[in-house]
Formats: C-alpha cells, structure tokens, sequence
C-alpha cells in the first residue's frame, strides 16, 4: 500500500515542474528580442515508479534540465561564412573608397585632367606664338601636377586611416577574448556545481560571432580528464596552424600587430608573442588593403600608389623628352621674339618629390611662357620659325601613349572592385540564409511561446485540482474516521 500522502506529493511535484516551464516559457517571452538569445526548454522526466504488488506505480515528474535549443552545426557554419563577410567587407571598402580618390569617370578625375592637358597643346599647336594659348597650356600642366599630387596625398592618408583602424580592431580582438576568458569562468564555477549557465552561453556565444567576424576563429569545448565537460572552451586563431587566443579561464593570449609602412603576414602578427597568419576576417582586410610584405596577395593601397607614381613618372619623363627635342622663344636685346633651342623640362620635381611644372615656367623672370617648347626643328637646319607647332602637336600625341597606362590602372580596380562587391553580397547571403536556420532552431516565436504558456498553464490548473481532490480524501481520513453514523 502506498503512503497516505502519496497523492499530494504526486500533486507537488507536478505544480512544481509545470510552474518550471512555465517560467522557462515567460524567460523565452521575455527575451523574445534579445540579441544572441537562445530559447530554453524545460526537459520533463517522470520519477522513478513504486513497486506495489508487482505494479509500478507512478510517482509523478520531475524537470531534469533546462535545455538550450542550439545547434552547434550552425554555429560553426555561420562562423565560417561571417569570416569571410567580414573580409570582404573590409576590402570592398577599401577599393570603394580608392575609386571615390581617383573619382573616374568624371569631369574632376585625371583622365579628364589629362585629355584637357592635351587639347592645349593641340590648340597651341595652331597658334605657337600665342601667349594665351601657352598660358592654357602652361595652366592645364599644373591642374595635371595638382591632381596627381591630391591622389598621391589622399592615398597616404587612407592609409594612414587604415593604420589606426587595424590598431582598434586589435583592441577590439582583445577585448572580446578578455570576456569571453572571463565567462569561461564564470561558466565553469557554476557547471562544476550541476547548474545549468544557459544565459552565460548566449553571452559567450555572441562575443565568439562578433570575434568570428574580425578573425577567423576555431572553437574547442574543454573536458576535464575523465571527459566530463567543464562548460569552458578554447578559441584559436591563424587557421590549422593557429595559436589560442583563449584557454579556459586562463587571461587570454593578446593579439599584436607590427605595424610598419607595410605589415610581414609571417612574422608581424603574434598571439602570446608566437607569430600567426591569419587566414580571413575583417583584420585581415584591413591588413591587406594597409600593404603587405611578399606573398601573392596585391596589397590595395601601395600598389595603387606605385601605379600612380609610376604614371607619373613616365608622363614627365616622356613630356621632358619631347619638350626638349623643340624650340623655344627668347626676347633678343632689341626686344624680338626668337626661337631658340629648348633646355628646359616642362615638368620636374619638388623638394617633397612631388611632380610641379618647372619653376622656370611658371616665373616671368625666367622665361615663363616664352620656355614653353611647340616649335620642332625644320628639315636639318637645327633652326625653326616661330610659326612652328610641330613640336606641340608631338607633345599632344603622346596621349596614347600615356593615356592607355592609366585606363589600365581604372579598369583593373574596377574589377577587383566588382569582384570584391559581389564576393561581399554571396558571403553575406549565405550569412543571412545560416541565421535564419539558426533562428528557426534557436529563435523564440511568440506564437508558440503562447501556446506552450497556455498549455503549461492548464497543466498546472489540473495539478492544483488534483492536490485539493486528495487535500479532500485526506480530510475525510483524518477528521471523518472513527465517528460512526455521521
């Protein structure tokens, strides 16, 4: 026979698992938009029956856990993807924002720049012993330096942007490790006690997605020797052969960068002082499109800046060569015009070896527009007249040779900017194609919060009932018992 009080505590028991869930279902409403929360399930469990008379008799139920409805599959895959977003991301910026600098195609790029440049000694060509047309010219050249001279500065600036933004996200890094150690133990005090940290995983898990998007990250739960799990983890960093940036409780490893004019992916990263590579993420990016040493990556800044300079100087040294070969003007002693052959540069460079048209030109009181070379040499007389624009047409011709280098330049960053964008939008529709299977498993629907609150509810109405149905019985046993006739 059972105990007299068998029924109410039957009863108890399940007051107290439906009012479990019940409480689990309003936590679950509660943080219905919560960021990285996971929803939780109260895992019910009937308790071990009574034997009576070769019958098992229930004893009613007990909630063995609550469970986080997560799956660590997709977490892993949306860390994977997320990596690479963040890579992409960081270099579609990059490139975006090297296409805003050079501002092609439009009337204030240097191709327009250049084609104007040109039309001026074409137009001088017409009318070499005009002094307004040689003005143009002489005008259209310094527009030419100028931008040339804005691209290179802008460039350097964007990198040096670069360089204090690839210091924040190491900071950045670091401190998501510092947490994510610090939870750890948190985590760990608490599991070795048989409590269940369920919000302290949500916690964790979105520093780890925020980190995932800076570097690449592989995550590796801690068991202890007798493989019981300690609830802790290890996060490294750098691919297979990466170095951990977090060991259980332990303070977190910092992440260094060297950063110098441009960044040795071998040696300038280090975790705990061990040099690293990283494999992808936002940093790497950032990293890539600063400049690298070696390796078969182009780093985006520097090379563009060779590009240019490199244009740079063939344009002047093909534009001297030309200019050169012609004829200037000088005033004789009498006051007229001569033509004479031309010693002088059109363009040089500065002291900060920047590409300026040549002082001499631009000064009246060293020739000015008179050095301005558009005559050539006429048949082999080594004289020419001051009709003469062959040698200012020649000049204007050299736009293809020129000109074809930088269209060059344009079209491969347009490429590598196209690409970039649609690698950026693939990896992040696969982001968002994860997110959405992870939240279908992970996220709370009010629909079925309020269902299962509903049902938690009646459950926990019945349970009552059955309490004061046996609360009943056992009044009339206690206080009816043993008065007969009544």
């Amino acid at each position: 026979m059972t105990s007299t009080f068998h029924g109410i505590e039957l009863g108890k028991r399940g007051l107290a698992a439906q009012q479990t869930a019940l409480s689990t279902t309003g936590h679950n409403i509660a943080n219905a938009n919560t960021v990285g929360y996971t929803r939780q399930r109260a895992e019910m469990q009937s308790t071990p029956a009574l034997s009576i008379n070769k019958v098992q008799l229930g004893t009613g139920v007990n909630v063995n856990s609550l469970v986080r409805l997560r799956e660590k599959y997709l977490d892993t895959q949306y860390r994977d993807e997320n990596q690479k977003l963040g890579y992409y991301e960081a270099k579609s910026d990059a490139l975006s924002k090297i296409e805003d600098i050079l501002n092609e195609p439009t009337d204030d790029g240097l191709a327009h720049v250049l084609d104007e440049f040109w039309k001026g000694w074409q137009e001088l060509a017409k009318e070499p012993d005009s002094l307004a047309a040689r003005a143009v010219v002489r005008q259209n050249g310094v527009a030419v330096t100028e931008t040339f001279q804005y691209i290179s500065d802008s460039l350097k600036q964007m990198q040096n942007d670069l360089k204090d933004i690839i210091g924040t996200k190491v900071k950045e890094v670091n401190s998501l490790a510092k947490q994510i150690s610090e939870l750890n133990g948190q985590i760990s005090s608490l599991v070795a006690n048989d409590y269940q940290p369920n919000d302290l995983y949500d916690h964790r898990d979105v520093l780890i997605d925020q980190l995932s998007k800076l570097v690449d990250v592989k995550v590796v739960p801690i068991f202890t020797s007798d493989n019981k799990d300690t609830g802790m983890i290890q996060v490294s960093v750098g691919g297979s052969l990466g170095s951990l940036l977090v060991d259980g409780y332990k303070p977190a490893n910092p992440l260094e960068i060297n950063i110098t004019n441009e960044i040795d992916l071998g040696t300038d990263i280090k975790i705990g002082g061990t040099p690293i590579q990283l494999a992808s993420g936002e940093l790497l990016g950032r990293i890539e499109s600063y400049g690298i040493k070696g390796g078969a990556v182009k780093s985006t800044i520097p090379y563009i800046l060779d590009q240019i300079n490199n244009l740079a100087t063939e344009f002047k040294d093909a534009v001297n060569a030309q200019h050169q070969m012609g004829y200037s003007l000088e005033k004789n002693n009498d006051g007229k015009i001569e033509v004479v052959k031309a010693n002088d540069e059109f363009f040089t460079w500065d002291d900060n070896n920047s590409l300026v048209v040549n002082p001499k030109i631009i000064n009246p009181a060293t020739g000015g527009l008179y050095l301005i070379a558009a005559a050539a040499e006429e048949g082999n007389s080594a004289s020419s007249s001051t009709g003469n624009g062959n040698n200012a047409l020649e000049i204007a011709n050299i736009k293809s040779k020129v000109g074809d280098q930088y269209r060059n330049i344009i079209a491969q960053l347009g490429i590598e900017s196209q690409e970039s964008q649609r690698m950026q939008n693939n990896t992040e529709a696969i982001v968002n194609q994860v997110e959405n299977r992870r939240q279908s498993i992970s996220g709370v629907s009010l629909d079925e919060e309020m269902a299962n609150m509903i049902k938690f509810q009646q459950a926990y109405n019945a349970a009552a009932r059955m309490v004061t149905a046996m609360d009943q019985c056992l009044d009339k046993v206690i206080n009816g018992m043993g008065r007969v006739g009544l």
